[in-house]
């Protein structure tokens, strides 16, 4: 079931079991409320599950180009094209949400995007690799981020 983020009243929904739950949904409006605010569009996600196909494309993505496994479990993902960028989220039970960034265009920017949620430590698969920059957002809190560019070519699952 497809659940659009408002980012007036943050939610849970969907992210329960997550011991972080809260600050996820946080972040994860704060997502929401960036795409609405710069593209009007209305961020939407679904389970894991249902969203098997994006999950596996950033999975790929993270195998392929560092050598990654994420060992959280996917709660939620989401992709969607604005402005000539395929975009995909995937947001973990441990708080964790990985972003892809893809432009279309050959030429265009590629990166993968790691952010945590307030009071998430960051995972060890990810610790001793990136170095996490801070963030304050009034719906997060602290946010802690980091990100790397993509180099090789990972045609992204259709929208």
């Amino acid at each position: 079931m497809t659940y659009v983020v408002d980012f007036t009243t943050v939610s849970t929904t969907g992210l329960e079991s997550s011991p972080v739950a809260d600050a996820l949904a946080g972040l994860r409006a704060n997502e929401a409320r960036y795409y609405k605010n710069k593209f009007d569009h209305d961020f939407a996600v679904e389970p894991a599950a249902d969203a098997a196909d994006v999950v596996a494309w950033v999975h790929g993505i993270l195998a392929s180009e560092r050598d990654l496994v994420i060992s959280s479990t996917p709660l939620e993902a989401t992709a969607f094209e604005v402005d000539g960028t395929r975009m995909a989220y995937v947001f973990y039970e441990s708080g964790l949400s990985i972003n892809v960034m893809y432009t279309l265009e050959d030429s265009g920017k590629r990166a993968v995007g790691f952010k945590l949620s307030d009071g998430m430590e960051v995972p060890g698969e990810l610790a001793d690799r990136f170095k996490f920059a801070r963030q304050k957002s009034k719906l997060a809190g602290t946010i802690r981020g980091s990100y790397f560019v993509i180099k090789g070519s990972h045609w992204p699952p259709a929208a």
